[in-house]
């Protein structure tokens, strides 16, 4: 040490005290990150999640939960944000076994934010709230192994102020964003106009009418959509609007409508690789819908001016659109996957079963049937649904879920005499009610007593 400083000691006190301040200011920008893993219920899946902080940041401190689907490869990443206020649910769903089929199926990662702090500060992508996904996302893909994480397109996914920052962030990051769905966007359109460069991004936007703004403001949310789809629509883009009479800012079903949207964009525009560019989408297979009539057409065979015509990737999303402004949403027509990894074990006075499944892509799973020689002998949950989602921000209900098993009490096989063999079955049921195919197991009673 420095002999002068020791024979001054209030020149040492000073110099500690600038030493301190020195490495305060120079940490202060830097982002402190904590990150947890754990294990997610689901098909060879993992969770992770990371805290930032940071002054550079606009929110007191984010949370981005990430599910990664046991790929080779992420190709893409979903990427959900929750309006002003609903950061308060947290991070569910990266949890959602629907939305882990659907990233299964396109090798996507599912990441939802949780910003804590006034939605003014983060909602425009400008203002810091980029950089933070940005950083996030390098990290968690350190901490994933899948470092292609930083460079992967987005599915963008917004509610209110969380669709404001999505519009933001298409004009921000136009080479990027592979889709977008933005459910009743608050505000007005982000600096006024968007760039041409957004001329090839899907944007899907619901609003709820005039009922979003009972005082007769243009905040939320339906003047919004309505000027932004009239915007982008200008460019030629390909911009769709549905609005959803009857429900409100707060309550729609836009996953259903959303999944098969961002599917439709999948199929015409992810690239090969991580680094090529994305595709356009193919003119010649689009649709056009009229938001009066509710009308569809194929552009390529329309006449008339298309300027005011939502533009929709193609026949069965236009379909789809159709649908959803007619009745507020769209239906699963279709039964889910059957179970698989059927098993029958004996526990003391009992048998128990257990399983596996994927969700239903469209409507996910309400429960299971069990049956035994062909009848109906219950069902799991007991009560309830398996899991859903609310139709407010989308939030998964519940997050955790338990291990698919179910007992069965030996007297309900009958006397002992009768206890020989029977058929067990199992069959997943979607949130329409389409019941799977059957997965079956021939139950041995004498098996199971010398196990």
């Amino acid at each position: 040490m420095n002999q002068h400083l020791t024979k001054n000691p209030e020149k040492l006190l000073l110099s500690i005290f600038a030493l301190l301040l020195f490495f305060n200011f120079s940490t202060a920008a830097q982002p402190l990150i904590t990150a947890q893993s754990t294990s997610c219920i689901g098909k060879d899946s993992t969770l992770f999640q990371i805290t930032l902080r940071g002054e550079t940041y606009p929110f007191d401190h984010a949370d981005y939960g990430l599910y990664i689907p046991e790929v080779d490869t992420i190709r893409g990443v979903l990427v959900l944000q929750h309006g002003c206020g609903m950061e308060q649910f947290g991070i569910t769903r990266p949890y959602d076994v629907q939305y882990q089929s659907f990233a299964g199926k396109w090798h996507l990662a599912i990441l939802e934010t949780a910003l804590y702090g006034n939605c003014s500060g983060w909602k425009d992508a400008h203002s810091g709230s980029a950089d933070a996904l940005l950083k996030a996302l390098d990290e968690l893909g350190k901490l994933s192994g899948h470092d292609e994480l930083r460079l992967a397109p987005w599915l963008l996914w917004g509610h209110s102020g969380g669709g404001y920052w999505v519009l933001s962030m298409i004009q921000a990051f136009p080479e990027r964003t592979l889709a977008a769905f933005c459910y009743s966007p608050a505000w007005e359109i982000p600096n006024g106009k968007f760039p041409a460069t957004v001329k090839d991004i899907p944007v899907f936007i619901r609003h709820a009418g005039a009922g979003e703004a009972p005082n007769g403001g243009t905040n939320c949310c339906w003047a919004s959509s309505a000027g932004a789809f009239n915007a982008l629509r200008k460019l030629d883009a390909p911009a769709s609007v549905a609005y959803t009479a009857g429900q409100n800012h707060n309550f729609s079903f836009v996953r259903h409508m959303a999944i098969p949207f961002y599917e439709a964009a999948l199929k015409q525009r992810l690239p090969t690789g991580i680094q090529t560019a994305l595709k356009p989408l193919d003119r010649n297979r689009s649709w056009l819908g009229d938001t009066l009539t509710h009308a569809v057409f194929k552009e390529s065979t329309y006449t008339g001016s298309k300027e005011t015509l939502c533009l929709l990737p193609d026949s069965i999303t236009a379909v789809k659109w159709q649908e959803y402004v007619n009745t507020g949403n769209v239906a699963d027509n279709t039964p889910p996957p059957a179970p698989y990894d059927l098993q029958v074990n004996g526990v003391k006075d009992s048998v128990e079963l257990s399983w596996k499944a994927d969700a239903d892509i469209e409507s996910g799973i309400k429960r299971f049937n069990i049956y035994r020689n062909g009848a109906h002998i219950g069902r799991f949950p007991a009560s309830g649904t398996y899991q859903t989602f609310d139709t407010n921000g989308d939030n998964t209900i519940p997050k955790l879920l338990p291990g698919m098993k179910f007992r069965i009490a030996m007297t309900e096989f009958g006397a002992p005499a009768a206890m020989t063999k029977a058929i067990i079955s199992i069959r997943t049921v979607n949130n329409f009610d389409w019941e799977s195919e059957e997965t079956k197991i021939l139950l041995d009673f004498h098996l199971l007593k010398s196990q």
